[in-house]
Parts: C-alpha cells; structure tokens; sequence
C-alpha cells in the first residue's frame, strides 16, 4: 500500500501521516518511514544532532498498528487509549527508514491490544503494547 492508498484507511495527513508504505504478512503489518529530515518534529531536537523524539516513534508505530484493522477503519477515527512496556533502545536520525512489525494481540469489542517492534536495518529502535479504541466520525465534535 503506497502514501495514498493509505490515506483511505487513516485520517492522518501531512505533516502528520507517518506511514510511507505498509505491506500484510499474515497477521502482522510491516509499515515504513521514510526519515527526510526536513520534518517539522526534527526542528530543534536537537541542534547539530537530529533525532526524531520517543513520541513521535510511538507515533509511527500507532498509525501502522491502525491499518490492522483494515476496512474498520473507514468511519472511524483511531485514538491512542495506551502505551505499555515501551523501550527506546536506540536514536533515529535523518536518512534512516523506521520499520515497524506489528499485530493484534487482542481485541475487546471496538479496543485493540497491539505488539509492535520498530527497526531502523536490523537495530531496535522501539517496542512496546500500544492499545486504541476506534471512534465513530459522527461521535467526534468538530473544534
């Protein structure tokens, strides 16, 4: 699935649409991002030595943890509902491309429990149980 194909799914958009790719292999996602460096959340973190902050790989991981759910998704709005047992285990920099495995490990009703590792090459930069609940569009109020 190719940026476009996965704006059907996700609400996200730029700058904030951090899945550039996204492949199915059985009952995991493999989604991909594609570090520029010109992004908005590298400006000043930090100065002469760009990395792209926990939260934002947290991000990352949230929207390609999403696409799981697959047509689900159309009508609904995912929401972050939890973070559990999240390492940082090494930095992201400009020119690296974050790859981030990801699976449901369970489900209650419209809450996902997900297992999510991300990569930069071989070297883990992130993992964690990420959880999000799915919300109807028509629930959500517009500001």
């Amino acid at each position: 699935m190719n940026r476009e194909e996965i704006k059907t799914y996700i609400p996200h958009r730029e700058p904030m649409l951090l899945v550039d790719e996204l492949e199915f292999d059985g009952d995991y996602t493999i989604s991909k991002y594609y570090v520029r460096g010109d992004e908005f959340f590298l400006q000043g973190h930090f100065p002469g030595h760009p990395t792209v902050p926990g939260v934002i790989l947290c991000e990352m991981m949230g929207q390609g943890c999403a696409l799981l759910v697959g047509e689900e998704l159309k009508g609904n709005t995912p929401f972050f509902a939890g973070l559990d047992q999240i390492k940082f285990k090494n930095s992201v920099h400009p020119g690296d491309t974050v790859c981030v495995r990801a699976r449901i490990a369970n489900r209650r009703a419209n809450v996902f429990f997900i297992e999510a590792v991300a990569k930069v090459g071989d070297k883990v930069c992130c993992e964690g149980k990420l959880s999000f609940i799915l919300v109807p569009n028509e629930k959500l109020q517009s500001k």
